[in-house]
């Protein structure tokens, strides 16, 4: 059990520690993290970058929070059967995934504020609970125009949703209840300068000049 769930929790970490915003800037010349909020994440890197590069980052990012949880189920029911819970296993992979996006030890631990990878990590292990909070989202950012906003509530509807999917068995884990608790934790708490800014009025909402 626990060589399971090691292996899931380094393959989990070391995608999410694949920064992919800072490589695609650096890539066209410049460092993410000296242009726009500073962060590496997708709406960052659209706003100085364009559109295509953005959507790209949070492919890529969204992409990775997906191959941890799919890694994570793998290794419970293929190369560790019967030793863990594949529930378990898919949740500390992909836990330690967006731990890795946001924390990635290439970057000095400043990495994204895991919104898409925390994404691939719901659609790896609850699909149905990803289509929720995206409705949430976006219904927020077209009232709203700002990425912050839409990403908070968003992230404060998942654990709703999902206790609300178990209570009518569309999903089966009560382990992924506490997992979506900590998800929106973080995503929240790494928005917390985002916060800062509404509150005085400077955070630049979708589209601005």
């Amino acid at each position: 059990m626990i060589g399971a769930l090691v292996a899931a929790a380094v393959a989990g970490y070391l995608l999410g520690s694949c920064p992919n915003g800072y490589l695609i800037s650096r890539s066209r010349g410049l460092d993410i993290r000296k242009h726009g909020s500073g962060n590496i994440g997708a709406t960052n890197v659209l706003r100085v970058l364009g559109k295509k590069w953005g959507y790209l980052v949070f492919f890529l990012d969204a992409l990775k929070g997906l191959l941890a949880a799919g890694i994570g189920l793998h290794l419970a029911t293929q190369s560790f059967p019967l030793a863990v819970h594949p529930e378990i296993s898919g949740i500390t992979g992909g836990l330690f995934c967006i731990l890795g996006h946001t924390f990635p030890v290439w970057l000095g631990f400043r990495g994204g504020k895991g919104v898409a990878t925390s994404a691939g990590v719901l659609l790896g292990l609850m699909p149905l609970a990803v289509i929720s909070v995206l409705a949430i989202w976006l219904a927020v950012f077209y009232a709203t125009r700002y990425v912050s906003v839409a990403s908070i509530f968003a992230a404060l509807a998942l654990p709703p949703f999902v206790f609300l999917y178990l209570k009518l068995q569309v999903v089966s884990g009560w382990l992924l209840l506490p997992f979506s608790a900590l998800i929106a934790a973080v995503v929240v708490w790494r928005h917390r300068s985002n916060m800062r800014r509404l509150m005085h009025g400077t955070e630049e909402r979708f589209g601005a000049k």
